[in-house]
Order: C-alpha cells, then structure tokens, then sequence
C-alpha cells in the first residue's frame, strides 16, 4: 500500500504537468459551475414562493404547498467541489499511468488545498471573483402570480374621470370635489398609521366639518372598534412585506337629487390590494384583498362646495368571521381554523362586480 509520501510525490507528479494556463482554467471552470448552481438554486426559490402566494391551495384557511426545501451553503461547496473533479479529468491525456495505483488505496481521501494566491499585478492570471450570493437579483415579489401584479401602484390606482359640468355643478367644482374624492380614498385605504390601526387622522382632517364632528364622536364611543370608512388591521396582527399597495378599480360619475340637495354622484368600486405578514415573520406573507365601494355627492351649500362620503363598506379576504371589532384580522396559512365558518360558494376576491351577500362569505385564494 502506497504511503503518504508516495502519494505526496505521485500527486506533485500530476501537478507538474499542468502549466499555469491550464490550472487557471480550472479555478475558472470550479468558479462557473458554482455560479450555475447558485442560479438553479436561485430560480427553485422564486417558483417556490410564487406558489405559496400565489393562492394555488384556494379556499378559505387553506395550508398550500408543502414548505419549501431551503438549499444552504452545502450544495454551492459541492457544486464547487464537483467542477474542480470534472476539469481535472483532463489530466488523464497526459499519463494515464500515473491515475492507477498497483492497489486501491482505503484510506480518506486527501484534502484538497487552497490554490495559491497570484502575485499582484498579474490580472491575467487571477481567478475570476464571483459575486455575493443574489447580487444585482430583485427579491420575488409578493403580488407575482396573481392579478394584482398588473395593477397600479398606490393612488395611481385611484384615476379619476375627466371633471365636466354636471348636476348644476361648473367643470371647475367637479375638478375639485374629484381631488377630494381621491385625497380621502388615498387616506382611507394606503396611509400606513391608519392601516396599522393607528386614529386615522389624515381621513379625518379631509372630512366636511359637519361630517369630521360626527366621526369624531363616534370614534370616541366605539373605541374598541375600527373606525368608519377606513381600512384598519388590528394591532399587532400584520406588518407589511413590502411599501407597495396594488389599486385596482373604476369610478363612474352621475348625478343625484334629495332633500332639496342636487349635484353629482361619484360612484366608488376599487380592489386594494396588501402584501402582510405576521409580525416579525416574513415566511407568512400572504395578500389580503380588500374590495371598498360607496359614493361621494358633491354639492354646493350655502355659497360653498361639500365633498360628503356616503354608504362606504369594505370586504377583505382572508380574514377571521370571529371577530366583530370590525378591524381585519388576516388568516394566515399557519392559522387555526375559526370556530365561524364562512357561508355560500366562494367567490373571486378579484372581481370587480359588486356582491350584496352579507356576514362573512367564502372566498377563494388571493
């Protein structure tokens, strides 16, 4: 059985025959076969996560495709590893002779060493550097997959139609009663404090003085609720898994008349998407799609013009049946199912058309 020392000067033998060129290509080949793996790597995570948001499990308190197999370090070593044998193989058309040893030798095999460092000044002969692990790589988005990945970006989803003369109004008042429809949807559906149920102070301030008096005391009756109009999740149930909030929907324009008032009807119908998570646990980020629709009149009174939201509701998906402080209490996939069960056939939380069920109805995946 061959010794250390034979195998020492039989392996000096081998790296003798291959000039410096030659072991460059090596490190490159070893460096590439670690890039490829950490491509393929890459990609298996991306499909994996658009899978678990992309509602695939459907229904309500689904648990989805099984966790995904997290690839580590080890595999890229291996990979490294892997390269570095494949290009050595092509010492064999040197000597071949030297690869058969007169016994097979059971014993660890010999570590490989680092290769040694280049003399500066030589870039030619340096080993290509590999970029940290997801460099210049854009982590999936949590809307990929759904039809939320195609819809605008926060109140740019809030388009409003072109302002005419209509109900008795001028051009100029519908221009301007449209900019506070659209401050006051921006305020109720994307401002962060108020989401986070924090006292929706910026829907508030934009609120006819009239109708901010009335929101006021009822804010301070129903403490224990979620305000009216507004969109909140309770504290400490959701963090966002991103800045960005998908809007979605149309707004129709007509004209109405009542007690003496006359003027013109915004008619409200938008999809607002968020992308949440449990506190402190991005691995749960789930979209939760909330569906608000009203009206705002606009009319003139006492020789000035009234933005006055009226009959504004809200549906979200997935969210518990239990509760009825009115806040959203998201369903995530790891959550226990509800003592309430949700009624009828489920529906698409991204459909437009308005549904007149009420109490809570089953929803398909977001």
């Amino acid at each position: 059985m061959p010794h250390g020392d034979d195998l020492d000067a039989r392996f000096n033998e081998l790296v003798a025959q291959i000039d410096e060129e030659q072991q460059r290509r090596m490190r490159a080949a070893a460096v590439k076969g670690a890039k490829e793996q950490r491509r393929t790597d890459r990609t298996a995570r991306r499909e994996s996560r658009s899978a678990h948001l992309s509602g695939e499990s459907g229904g309500y308190g689904g648990y989805g495709p099984e966790p995904r197999r997290r690839i580590g370090r080890a595999w890229i070593a291996m990979a490294v590893v892997t390269s570095l044998i494949a290009s050595a193989g092509v010492i064999v058309v040197f000597r071949p002779d030297l690869l058969t040893p007169g016994v097979v030798v059971d014993e660890p095999p010999v570590p490989i060493d680092e290769p040694d460092v280049e003399p500066a000044g030589n870039p030619a002969d340096e080993a290509t550097e590999e970029p940290a692990e997801g460099a210049g790589e854009e982590p999936a988005s949590p809307f990929a997959g759904s039809p939320a990945e195609k819809y605008a970006e926060g109140a740019a989803g809030f388009a409003m139609p072109e302002a005419k003369a209509l109900g008795g109004l001028s051009e100029k008042d519908v221009a301007k009663g449209l900019k506070r429809t659209r401050e006051l949807l921006t305020a109720a559906f994307l401002d962060r404090k108020t989401l986070l149920g924090g006292k929706p102070s910026a829907f508030t301030k934009l609120l006819d003085a009239e109708q901010r008096d009335w929101f006021s005391e009822y804010a301070k009756k129903h403490k224990k609720k979620a305000a009216p109009f507004v969109i909140q999740f309770a504290k400490g149930t959701a963090e966002f898994a991103t800045d960005v909030i998908k809007v979605h929907g149309r707004v129709k324009l007509g004209t109405f008349r009542d007690s003496g008032r006359h003027g013109v009807e915004v008619k409200l119908n938008h999809l607002v998407v968020y992308a949440v998570h449990r506190p402190g646990r991005p691995d749960t980020t789930i979209r939760v799609v909330a569906h608000p629709t009203g009206k705002v009149w606009l009319y003139r009174e006492e020789g000035r013009l009234v933005v006055w939201p009226l009959s504004w509701g809200a549906s979200s998906t997935p969210a518990s049946c239990d509760t009825r402080d009115e806040f959203i209490h998201p369903v995530f996939e790891d959550s226990p199912r509800g003592t309430v069960a949700p009624t009828g056939a489920p529906i698409d939380p991204y459909e437009l058309e308005e549904d007149d069920s009420e109490g809570c109805t089953a929803s398909k995946g977001t």
